[in-house]
């Protein structure tokens, strides 16, 4: 059997569907943040941010919440207004936000009661199967939050881009910087908490990070980057989980190796370029 014909019998089922339609939205807000973060040089902060959602998705987990969102959403769209907003020493903040990774992993070793407690923080951790097993109901909330996203972004791009490259001058133009610094913070973390399901808690730095890295190499203009980082972005989204799905290999590792290669592959192209 070739391996469009493979293809064609995966995509008939509801689960290989659905985690395409979530993963191309997840991928797609992700490359719109990740420009911003790396701009602004919080791209550290993201990656706190993982260990706080992972730690209140321990404990979410541990009280048997149907709808492990209801609790991770809200503390950690918190701890990103905290980290984000603070105006000094954001990037140890940031780091000091790891420390909910070894609180979420004691958690539920104390108190789960699964019994493969490491396979689960495994899958946690590195998103190895979680985007694969998304319900009808996780897929919309997915594409709800997926569209407020992207709708908040597109309709306050011009002041973004004012905040990301000179807070002060935006500040003096009459921009408030903070408000939109808020806005960030809690894009930030609806799209980490999404992410988690495409490649777990320890790899979202790397989705938000590498397609802007990548599309840095190539273009120099703001929407160029951006443009360009959205489409590599769901470019390597959904050939990872394809590949992924055709080779059982891990989703999340998969899909950020996608990243990686794109990225060598752009810094190859930019540095011939500049020549």
């Amino acid at each position: 059997m070739g391996i469009f014909e493979q293809l064609s019998g995966y995509l008939s089922f509801s689960f290989v569907r659905y985690a395409l339609i979530a993963g191309v939205l997840i991928a797609l807000c992700s490359s719109l943040l990740g420009v911003t973060l790396v701009l602004k040089r919080f791209s550290v902060i993201g990656d706190g941010l993982s260990h706080v959602a992972f730690g209140a998705l321990a404990i979410a987990t541990v009280l048997h919440l149907q709808n492990n969102m209801i609790l991770v959403m809200p503390v950690t769209v918190l701890c990103a207004v905290l980290l984000l907003c603070a105006n000094q020493n954001a990037k140890i903040k940031g780091d000091a936000a790891i420390a909910m990774l070894a609180l979420g992993y004691l958690i539920q070793n104390l108190f789960s009661q699964s019994a493969n407690v490491s396979g689960d923080v495994c899958s946690t951790l590195f998103g190895s199967s979680s985007i694969l097993t998304l319900s009808k109901l996780d897929v919309w909330i997915c594409v709800g939050m997926s569209v407020i996203v992207m709708a908040v972004f597109f309709l306050c791009y011009h002041k973004i881009f004012a905040v990301t490259f000179d807070e002060t001058f935006a500040s003096a133009t009459g921009i408030r910087a903070g408000a939109y610094n808020f806005l960030i913070a809690v894009i930030t973390a609806v799209i980490i908490v999404l992410a988690m399901n495409l490649v777990g808690s320890l790899l979202t730095s790397a989705l938000i990070v590498f397609p802007a890295l990548s599309a840095m190499r190539i273009f120099r203009s703001f929407r160029g980057v951006i443009l360009s980082a959205a489409v590599i972005s769901v470019v390597c989204a959904v050939g990872g989980i394809l590949i992924s799905i055709l080779a059982s290999t891990p989703v999340g590792a998969t899909v950020v190796i996608a990243d990686l290669v794109v990225f060598l592959g752009c810094s190859a192209v930019g540095a011939l370029v500049r020549r």
